[in-house]
């Protein structure tokens, strides 16, 4: 299931504004995950969310992001239920997996290698 989407952004209140625009609701909830060096913001709707993520610090992953590609969509997150249990199949099957971390509404998330997965960074959440 589908989680959220990601979307790296230069600005988190200017991006803010256009999308409680464009859904026509307020985000849910802004926070930051000092681990990431991002402040996010999150835009529930039926069928999943959106995160906004602006960088706060140069050296985030977000910030290398945006300054190689810009702003737009930076990962898909998908729901799973066992994160270590993927997780061991993922690497048995030698993909490069990050060491998960507790992110965003207090989730237990990973990422996947983009070249993996047809160019697209993956996030794998786990709510408890």
């Amino acid at each position: 299931m589908i989680d959220h989407i990601g979307i790296a952004v230069k600005s988190l209140d200017s991006a803010a504004k256009k999308w409680e625009t464009i859904l026509g609701i307020k985000a849910d909830m802004i926070s930051e995950v000092k681990s990431q060096a991002v402040k996010v913001a999150f835009f529930g709707t039926e069928n999943g969310k959106i995160e906004l993520l602006e960088p706060t610090k140069n050296d985030s992953p977000v910030r290398k992001f945006l300054d190689k590609k810009g702003e737009g969509v930076h990962h898909i997150a998908i729901r799973t239920k066992n994160l270590n249990s993927l997780i061991d199949k993922l690497r048995k099957d030698n993909q490069e997996i990050a060491e998960p971390f507790i992110g965003a509404e207090g989730a237990r998330v990973t990422f996947i290698h983009p070249k993996y997965s047809n160019g697209v960074l993956i996030e794998l959440v786990e709510i408890k």
